[in-house]
């Protein structure tokens, strides 16, 4: 009985997964809602417009938060889902965040239960991240305008959003805007504005 929590509907999620080849997945949570250290984000939250506004897609993140509170539950159903959609790459919020260390562990734990799957995303939890060790398949990046900026150091993985490409390419980022896979081979991860 699958209850698709992983999904591959966003269009950049599916672009990507052609592109490499790859069977991508994504699991998301209701923005803002989820993501305590939220800050100049807000304003231009990409998660906080367009389809994710739609009834049905706000009532499924609203579905999926609740059912993350249910630890043993949410970990027995995603796993199931991975293998029956044997599932490659997970990327972990497309719209959402972890909101609490508990949650981050949870999906640690998946991850550590299931080393052949990368599972990747942005985050701006760099308060949690400094709480776990996490596998080498699971790969984060921090995202720069939340209200733990001054956490992250710069031999961290990081994410910059530019307003051009040019600007971008300036400051030595790579250009994970159209890729989503991108991000997990670099450490400078540059998104341009959209």
């Amino acid at each position: 009985n699958v209850m698709n929590l992983l999904t591959n509907t966003n269009k950049k999620i599916k672009k990507t997964g052609k592109m490499h080849g790859v069977k991508l997945f994504e699991f998301n949570l209701p923005a803002i809602d989820s993501c305590p250290f939220a800050k100049d984000c807000i304003a231009y939250c990409y998660a906080h417009k367009g389809t994710y506004l739609y009834k049905n897609v706000q009532d499924k993140y609203k579905f999926n938060f609740k059912l993350t509170e249910n630890k043993a539950e949410f970990k027995k159903l995603i796993q199931s889902e991975l293998e029956s959609k044997k599932v490659e790459y997970v990327r972990i919020h497309s719209s959402g965040d972890f909101y609490s260390l508990k949650y981050l562990k949870t999906w640690v734990e998946i991850a550590n239960n299931n080393p052949n799957i990368i599972f990747y995303g942005y985050t701006k939890s760099v308060p949690f991240f400094k709480h776990i060790t996490a596998p080498n398949n699971f790969v984060f990046c921090f995202s720069t305008g939340g209200k733990k900026d001054n956490m992250i150091k710069d031999t961290d993985k990081k994410a910059v959003i530019f307003k051009n490409l040019d600007e971008l390419k300036v400051n030595g980022y790579t250009n994970c805007t159209e890729d989503d896979m991108a991000m997990i081979t670099t450490d400078k991860v540059g998104l341009v504005y959209h």
